[in-house]
C-alpha cells in the first residue's frame, strides 16, 4: 500500500506544522487504520523501498530541477521529512509494527551513478517483492 508514507511521514508533518486540525488528524488515521486492518480490503505490502538521501542533498536536487512548482519549498520541510521517514524505516521508533521488509537504498550519489546500484539490487527487490 503506497499510503503508507503518505500517512505516516506526509500526514504526521503536516500535524506537527498544525496545518491539519485534531479532527482532520483523526479522521485520516481512522480511516487509514480502517483501510489496513479492514479484511475485505486485503491490503498486502510486500515491499518497502526507502531511497535514503540525505536533506541536503534532496534540496540540492530540488534546486537543480529548477521546478516553478517547487520553488518554495524550504530546507526545514525537507529535513522534517526525512526525519520522519528514519524515524519510521530506520529507527522504527513510530508506527509498529512493520508489515513488510525494507531495502534501503544509499541515494545521495550522482543519480547518473545511482543507475548502476539501482541494477545492482534489481534481483534482490524482486526476490523479496515475490517471496512476501
Amino acid at each position: 500500500m503506497s499510503d503508507n508514507s503518505a500517512r505516516y511521514c506526509f500526514v504526521e508533518n503536516l500535524y506537527a506544522e498544525g496545518k491539519l486540525e485534531d479532527c482532520e488528524y483523526a479522521v485520516l488515521s481512522e480511516w487509514f487504520n480502517y483501510l489496513l486492518t479492514c479484511p475485505s480490503m486485503n491490503f498486502k505490502i510486500d515491499l518497502i523501498i526507502y531511497l535514503r538521501t540525505r536533506p541536503d542533498v534532496a534540496f540540492q536536487r530540488i534546486k537543480d530541477r529548477d521546478r516553478s512548482e517547487e520553488c518554495r519549498i524550504p530546507f526545514q520541510y525537507i529535513q522534517d521529512l526525512h526525519d520522519l521517514h528514519e524515524d519510521w524505516l530506520i529507527r522504527k521508533t513510530k508506527f509498529q509494527p512493520l508489515q513488510a521488509p525494507v531495502i534501503v537504498i544509499e541515494a545521495n550519489e550522482d543519480l547518473d551513478k545511482l543507475q548502476a546500484q539501482y541494477q545492482r539490487q534489481k534481483d534482490e527487490i524482486l526476490q523479496k517483492s515475490r517471496t512476501n
